[in-house]
């Protein structure tokens, strides 16, 4: 069974040290990119030096840096899902010394009556994916631990939020009628792939995630709504805020 992962009994096997070397202390705070736009826009907006490199036998993943306000601040395109997304924050620490993740996407609505133009900040998150039980004790909800803090910024600056439970899947195709139904009855307001795992491996680290969302397609009984999903994707106000965020913590 899945939920006999998380054995903190025995030592891994598995280091970076024989991958990497030794851990690096470069920067402290790191962007998560899901956007391929948002990434580009990065690297064409502000002066990026690459500062380490993610290896994989299907190709690797740069890591940026670049200056902003005195501030050297962190970026890479991250892969999509919670195992990988989880695991290169891991990688990322070690390769670059960033502990504080500030991690933005799309997801689904559960509710648009709720989420309707406003930001989503997730307090909560069902683990419907395998991640997150290897590395925090089984239960059906792990708790967004800064989604305080981010309610606290997103009020200063004035931006249209709503904080809520949320549900983390690794397989959108398999987000049936009945449990949209069963995680919205729970109090989920929104659907995507990443936070819960993220935030367990986070939490095992002892690193710390600022996480928001922007609600793309819309899942209501009957009638997917899929409209607004490329500005959820790409739109770069996500990135502005992440800024803002970086500043403040």
């Amino acid at each position: 069974m899945i939920t006999d992962s998380y054995d903190i009994g025995s030592d891994p096997f598995v280091n970076f040290e024989a991958f990497y070397g030794p851990k690096k202390e470069l920067v402290e705070i790191c962007l998560v990119i899901f956007s391929h736009e948002i990434y580009k826009h990065l690297l064409s907006q502000y002066e990026c030096k690459q500062i380490a490199e993610i290896r994989f036998c299907n190709g690797n993943i740069p890591i940026w840096s670049f200056e902003r306000n005195n501030k050297e601040i962190a970026f890479y395109l991250s892969h999509i899902g919670s195992a990988l997304a989880g695991e290169l924050t891991a990688e990322v620490n070690h390769l670059t010394g960033a502990h504080k993740f500030i991690m933005s996407g799309s997801c689904g609505s559960l509710d648009s009556t709720v989420t309707d133009g406003k930001f989503i900040i997730p307090s909560q998150a069902y683990r419907g994916e395998g991640m997150s039980y290897y590395f925090a004790e089984p239960q059906d909800y792990i708790r967004i631990k800064n989604a305080d803090l981010l309610e606290n910024i997103f009020t200063e600056l004035n931006i249209p939020f709503v904080k809520g439970k949320i549900w983390t899947t690794d397989c959108m195709l398999r987000e049936t009628t009945d449990l949209v139904s069963r995680r919205r009855k729970e109090g989920c307001i929104a659907v995507e792939m990443e936070v819960a795992g993220v935030q367990a491996v986070c939490d095992f680290y002892g690193f710390e995630l600022y996480d928001f969302l922007s609600a793309g397609d819309v899942l209501a009984e009957g009638n997917y709504q899929t409209e607004a999903l490329a500005d959820a994707n790409h739109n770069p106000d996500k990135l502005q805020i992440a800024l803002q965020i970086a500043e403040r913590i």
